[in-house]
């Protein structure tokens, strides 16, 4: 990664603008080519820099609910029940920790209703007892705005 890489980095987290052509924008500030920014750009996500570019929205605005859900499984049905997990829409991530509660889950859905749903769903397809699933919904919101400067 050079120095046009960083720069790029840089304002991509934190100058994107909403316009019809953004990346043409970001080349005209980065004074390089908009083509050359699209393949520097492909480049640092194929290598794994870049792992996401999207817009986050306030689901809750939009009238959803939304938790954070852990599950403590097997480590022989870790395969399973991420296919299970992986089935509804509504689950934006997954990850594996090395825990009690090994795989841990947001569910963004059109209501708390619809959370339970999910949540029996999978609690009755991998034959779970109640208490090795947690639905841990956010009492208070305490929004940060990570951002890191690259070098």
């Amino acid at each position: 990664m050079d120095e046009l890489d960083s720069r790029i980095l840089n304002a991509l987290q934190n100058d994107f603008p909403i316009f019809r052509r953004p990346y043409q924008s970001i080349a005209d500030k980065l004074q390089i080519s908009c083509e050359k920014l699209l393949g520097r750009v492909q480049k640092l996500n194929a290598d794994g820099v870049i792992r996401r570019i999207g817009v986050s929205i306030n689901s809750r605005k939009f009238g959803f609910s939304s938790t954070l859900a852990a599950i403590s499984i097997e480590p022989d049905e870790i395969e399973k029940t991420s296919e299970i997990i992986s089935k509804f829409h509504e689950v934006t991530h997954s990850y594996l920790r090395n825990d009690k509660f090994n795989i841990w889950f947001t569910i963004i859905a059109s209501s708390n209703e619809r959370i339970e749903q999910i949540l029996g769903q999978i609690r009755t397809e991998l034959s779970l007892q109640p208490n090795r699933i947690l639905n841990l919904p956010m009492k208070r919101l305490y929004k940060l705005d990570t951002k890191f400067k690259i070098q």
